[in-house]
């Protein structure tokens, strides 16, 4: 395992025709951390016995940030996802700026943000860190992608999410920095890295294209691993990505790429 970093992987990506206890099991066996999406979807009891130590999962079930219904729904289910996040030892509570359905596509899709709905996320955000503060854990927002995931979702560029969490500034809420998204929107992910080191809660990765493993495609992950450490990250770096072909070997291929 990496002495630098704590190395987690999505459970939901891999193994996909094994069951969930089978996939958190066998990834605790390897020294992973486990990621997970949408509690509802699990038996809590299972993944509360299973002795895995939880990464980050989906911090809401429904809502969005930038109108008054949506923050109230997003609010109320961040609250409850709080107390499961709790009970299972849960790291992070991930949010994104509008709720995801069928796909990764935007359940209210948005063409254009105004600066009346940055004032209105901003505000929701710092609900949430009222919220995360009141409850004991930590959330996180996370950049997409516009391109090719995750059309029409609002403030799905890292600049917006950095822009976001560093304006409310605030321990309960921090970036999942996820640079796969980020290669695909932005690119220059050393120097992104670099501007938003001290809101990051999470690093995810995958490579680009095909969303798999480091060292399927165009990302030099052994060179950001390196500038990571330099830096002085020293926090979760968790792999949301398929596998190319054996989930093992990527998960081998992942370890090894951030192992400096």
């Amino acid at each position: 395992m990496s002495d630098t970093f704590t190395l987690a992987a999505c459970a939901e990506m891999l193994w996909r025709d094994r069951p969930m206890e089978w996939r958190v099991k066998r990834l605790t066996e390897m020294g992973f951390q486990v990621g997970l999406w949408n509690w509802p979807e699990h038996d809590l009891a299972m993944l509360e016995r299973s002795g895995a130590t939880f990464s980050i999962m989906n911090g809401y079930l429904r809502g969005r940030l930038v109108d008054d219904e949506g923050a109230a729904e997003l609010l109320k289910t961040a609250k409850e996802t709080a107390a499961v996040g709790k009970r299972l030892g849960v790291a992070r509570l991930n949010l994104h700026g509008t709720g995801l359905g069928e796909g990764g596509l935007p359940v209210t899709p948005c063409e254009t943000v105004t600066g009346a709905m940055w004032l209105k996320a901003r505000d929701t955000l710092n609900r949430i860190a009222d919220l995360a503060e009141v409850e004991g854990v930590t959330f996180t927002l996370e950049n997409l992608n516009l391109p090719v995931d995750h059309p029409g979702v609002p403030f799905a560029r890292a600049e917006d999410t950095l822009a976001l969490v560093s304006s409310v500034n605030r321990p309960g809420l921090r970036l999942n920095l996820d640079l796969y998204h980020a290669q695909i929107g932005e690119g220059n992910l050393i120097e992104l890295c670099r501007a938003c080191l001290p809101w990051i809660g999470e690093i995810q990765v995958a490579d680009v294209p095909g969303r798999m493993e480091p060292g399927s495609g165009e990302i030099n992950y052994r060179g950001i691993a390196r500038a990571l450490k330099d830096m002085g990250y020293r926090g979760s770096v968790g792999m949301e990505a398929f596998a190319s072909g054996d989930p093992e070997a990527a998960l081998l291929a992942f370890r090894e790429a951030f192992t400096v």
